[in-house]
């Protein structure tokens, strides 16, 4: 049993990975999640992204690069593209085995699975893009599920600090629950708009297509959309992570608000950058980095809304405590 105060195992009874461990592989897991998008990046803008022509072999019959086949470079980042497939698969199994392994709620394991699930798609989408000799929609839904995944692993490490017999209650206030929703909608449109950006821009992936197959539409104007929609998300984050000061909000809160309006504020620098550059292509995998950072950091501030407490602290900021789930 737990004592009122215990963090989420009893260190006398505990089962299986310590809570430490278990947020350790977290960690990685969602390290692993976010640093593919960015060996993802570098395969598009080195052009390197037909290095290997089939999919689950690099060449037809050849699991491995070819000598002569293609450009030998192209061959090693896209090959090593697809061997980080298996190190982040290793951090999801790793993850699944630890929450199971320590009896943990349902919840969570929800989550690790989700994560090796998600692998498992992303493997298949990519092996569709080859096939489409990357298509700019298909390089797109290659990169969007990958936020996906960073925002569940993102969770996965929040939530696995609660303990599993704690109290659901909620630490902000309804409304700035709900303006955290449309904050996290206009994330996505954020994130939407910038594939359609890179799908009408140069860098397609593969030093031969050029721009054929791109996206048919303005890049600039596309461009001033994107950065539209990223104004939208910094007001609504400034504004709800005002609110959170004047609601009383605890101090983890604030303090993971105003480290998401830092990597915003990065990541408009970095997008800035970008458009007087021209797109430089050194620049590329920076911003698709911080959209992985941002996304983390904006799961991890949408995790503090509602968390699990014990019972003799279960104070939500309207005084009513939450019921079970």
């Amino acid at each position: 049993m737990t004592s009122p105060h215990s963090s989420v195992q009893d260190p006398g009874h505990a089962v299986g990975p310590s809570v430490k461990t278990q947020r350790i592989l977290a960690l990685i897991l969602l390290l692993c999640q976010a640093g593919i998008t960015v060996s993802g990046s570098i395969v598009r803008v080195t052009g390197s992204g037909l290095g290997c022509v089939t999919w689950p072999n690099c060449h037809p019959g050849s699991l491995v690069p070819l000598e002569g086949a293609a450009p030998l470079v192209h061959q090693v980042i896209e090959f090593g593209n697809r061997l980080l497939t298996f190190v982040v698969g290793a951090a999801a199994v790793a993850t699944i085995v630890a929450m199971h392994k320590a009896k943990r709620r349902t919840e969570l394991k929800v989550y690790a699975w989700l994560g090796l699930a998600g692998i498992v798609v992303q493997a298949l989408i990519g092996a569709l893009s080859v096939f489409l000799k990357l298509s700019w929609w298909s390089v797109a839904i290659h990169f969007l599920p990958s936020m996906v995944l960073v925002w569940i692993a993102a969770m996965l490490y929040s939530r696995t600090a609660e303990p599993d017999d704690g109290i659901p209650t909620r630490v902000f206030p309804a409304a700035i629950r709900t303006l955290a929703v449309i904050a996290a909608v206009a994330l996505s449109i954020v994130l939407l708009t910038g594939t359609f950006v890179t799908g009408s821009g140069t860098h397609s992936g593969d030093a031969g297509v050029g721009m054929e197959g791109r996206l048919g539409v303005d890049t600039y104007g596309m461009a001033v959309i994107h950065a539209i929609c990223m104004y939208v998300y910094l007001a609504l984050t400034l504004i709800m992570v005002f609110l959170l000061h004047r609601s009383g909000a605890p101090k983890a809160a604030k303090n993971a608000g105003w480290v998401l309006i830092m990597c915003i504020v990065v990541q408009w620098a970095i997008g800035v950058a970008q458009f007087y550059l021209h797109i430089p292509r050194w620049t590329v995998p920076f911003h698709v980095g911080m959209s992985s950072v941002v996304t983390a950091f904006t799961a991890l501030l949408w995790a503090h809304g509602r968390r699990r407490v014990d019972a003799r602290d279960v104070h939500s900021l309207d005084g009513e405590p939450t019921t079970k789930r």
